[in-house]
């Protein structure tokens, strides 16, 4: 590949040359001779000496090798000097790698070749382009050493100036350690949505890191990275991964570069699995209908929503842990338009990677508000602190009375001793001691209001 830049390098240096002898010496020695044989008459001897064959080919002759005596003695320059600035040149470290870490030494410099257009064509052809650093002669001190960054010309008439010219690099003494191997899982978001990742068992435990200590010491993890981007992963299964990737991570979640990590093939087998639920779709209302109206039906896809269901897919602990997808609807200023249609996308919970339905069409019919009071037995806590235990100061404070506004069929219909409304205090950030704290009730019926205005007084200790 060199030989053939080289060849077509001189091909056009020789081409060049062509045109400045034709233009230079042949077309203007061949315009001069014209002149004189036009002054002087064809009967001259001057006339019968040019009209000799050789005649004009020797004078040609003459004047070249005066020409390029004048050239190679720099007494007339054919190009003007120049100069060309060449980025990021790979720089390259000759050292004792087995036994030393060298640090300080940049990636990539800049250089720039300076002299006629041609030897610097020639030197960019020909150079190898690599800057090299010799630290053989060297070895390993708690000191810097400032070292001069060379290049090997190729072309001897080119200056070369490389940016920076000296770097000041660190030798250290090499050491070894074992250390343990985790896994991360990246472009999780690329796997098939229904798919999950049950179970990852790495080929290998552990690993052979070599550094300086300084290096070694640094290490928070190495990690093998797990592509998910893989066209193989297309079902429920067992794959094999080979040639993992292998990275060391600092205390402050870095990447250390500096480090070598000694591994033939680290391989994983990733599990596949997909995990799904049903689980209910809870409507939440918000804002408030216009005074004398209420929520007589609510329908999901056309079916009513205490029946309706999704199914999710995700992680199979996450799942565990969700009982029901909430939408939330505003119903504000509505009721006397009879119903309002809404298109809701879901929101997809923590661990959840995929819902069947990604959006629903959610009806709200209205009716006529009436009004119902009930009596809740029992007050529930929550969030209460830990190491406290609570209870309410006087036991007649257990009973809660609360007004229920809806359509006359839904309010009827209530059962005060089911376990889907209940009342509760929100005991969040307190201490022991003694507090008053307000009545809130939780009803999961989305087409009633509650209203309750008690507070009642609850005691905290250890």
């Amino acid at each position: 590949m060199k030989s053939k830049k080289k060849n077509n390098a001189f091909k056009k240096i020789f081409k060049s040359l062509y045109k400045v002898v034709d233009k230079l010496i042949v077309t203007p020695i061949s315009t001069i001779i014209y002149k004189i044989q036009s002054k002087v008459g064809k009967d001259s001897k001057i006339e019968k000496l040019l009209n000799r064959p050789n005649a004009l080919l020797i004078l040609s002759l003459i004047f070249a090798v005066v020409l390029f005596s004048l050239v190679d003695s720099e007494a007339i320059s054919l190009i003007n000097n120049d100069a060309k600035i060449l980025n990021n040149i790979p720089v390259e470290v000759e050292y004792n790698s087995s036994a030393y870490v060298i640090e300080g030494v940049p990636e990539y410099v800049d250089m720039t070749l300076i002299g006629n257009k041609t030897e610097i064509y020639l030197a960019e052809q020909l150079g190898d382009n690599k800057v090299v650093v010799d630290l053989t002669d060297y070895q390993a001190s708690d000191s810097p050493v400032r070292v001069k960054l060379s290049y090997n010309k190729p072309v001897k008439n080119v200056n070369y100036k490389i940016d920076p010219t000296y770097v000041t690099v660190t030798i250290k003494e090499k050491v070894s350690d074992n250390k343990t191997i985790t896994y991360d899982l990246m472009n999780q978001d690329d796997l098939d949505p229904k798919l999950s990742v049950k179970s990852v068992e790495l080929s290998k435990s552990d690993v052979i890191v070599r550094g300086s200590q300084e290096t070694i010491d640094s290490i928070a993890s190495i990690k093998a990275l797990i592509d998910l981007n893989n066209d193989e992963f297309t079902k429920a299964g067992t794959y094999t991964v080979d040639n993992l990737n292998l990275v060391a991570y600092g205390s402050n979640g870095g990447i250390i570069e500096n480090v070598e990590i000694v591994a033939t093939n680290i391989s994983a087998k990733v599990e596949l699995d997909s995990f799904s639920k049903r689980v209910p779709v809870k409507v939440q209302i918000t804002g408030n209908l216009v005074s004398g109206k209420a929520i007589s039906s609510i329908t999901i896809n056309g079916v009513n929503s205490s029946d309706f269901e999704t199914t999710i897919y995700g992680d199979e602990a996450a799942l565990e842990n969700i009982d029901s997808i909430p939408i939330s609807i505003d119903a504000d200023g509505q009721g006397n338009n009879g119903s309002k249609t809404s298109k809701v996308t879901f929101s997809k919970p923590a661990g959840v990677r995929s819902i069947s339905d990604e959006s629903v069409t959610v009806v709200l019919n209205f009716g006529e508000a009436k009004q119902r009071t009930i009596t809740l037995n029992g007050i529930r806590t929550s969030n209460v602190p830990n190491g406290l235990s609570a209870n309410l100061v006087s036991e007649n404070d257990k009973f809660v009375e609360v007004q229920v506004i809806g359509v006359e069929s839904v309010i009827n219909s209530i059962d005060e001793n089911s376990s889907d409304i209940y009342a509760y205090v929100d005991l969040t950030g307190m201490s022991t001691g003694q507090y008053s704290v307000q009545v809130k009730v939780v009803g999961n019926d989305s087409r009633l209001q509650y209203i309750v205005t008690k507070s009642v007084y609850v005691v905290l200790t250890k």
